[in-house]
């Protein structure tokens, strides 16, 4: 008499593999790891069509919003208040820079290091493009239902 359970698995095992075959375990749609890349595009995408006419990449409109918020911050701070790492927030603030929106000023406490400030430029620009930084929220949550907003973005917050 054959064992069942081992004429099974040496079918299994001598069975040539098919690696192309689809696995019912792992559903891309499914993965937080895609649905995040994907809402981040949707954001993106938002972002770049609401305030196309200020020419700023998200990035640079975070960097000049939380100076904004916070008034003079040095590059170091600025950067970890606005999740960036040092290559990033450098380049941020070079182009800012170039363009007219930030200041480097001597730090009154410490005149070996520079802080950062919005310039007159820079804070018109800031203030002209808040109602609209609001409404780009506004569409990213449009396809929830009101009583799930808020969750929302409580739950984001816990992730980050």
């Amino acid at each position: 008499m054959t064992n069942l359970s081992s004429f099974s698995e040496q079918t299994r095992l001598s069975a040539p593999v098919d690696d192309t075959a689809p696995t019912q375990d792992f559903v891309l749609d499914h993965q937080v790891q895609h649905l995040l890349r994907r809402a981040h595009q949707r954001a993106s995408s938002i972002f770049l069509t609401v305030l196309a006419d200020a020419q700023l990449t998200p990035t640079q409109f975070f960097a000049l919003a939380r100076l904004h918020e916070t008034g003079k911050l040095s590059q170091n701070r600025l950067g970890r208040m606005a999740a960036m790492d040092p290559a990033t927030i450098q380049g941020v603030i070079r182009r800012l820079q170039e363009r007219g929106f930030i200041e480097r000023l001597p730090d009154p406490n410490d005149r070996r290091r520079m802080v950062l400030s919005l310039s007159p430029l820079g804070k018109e620009t800031v203030a002209s493009l808040l109602s609209d930084a609001k409404r780009i929220g506004g569409e990213i949550l449009a396809p929830l239902p009101p009583e799930e907003r808020e969750q929302f973005v409580r739950l984001l917050k816990k992730l980050v």
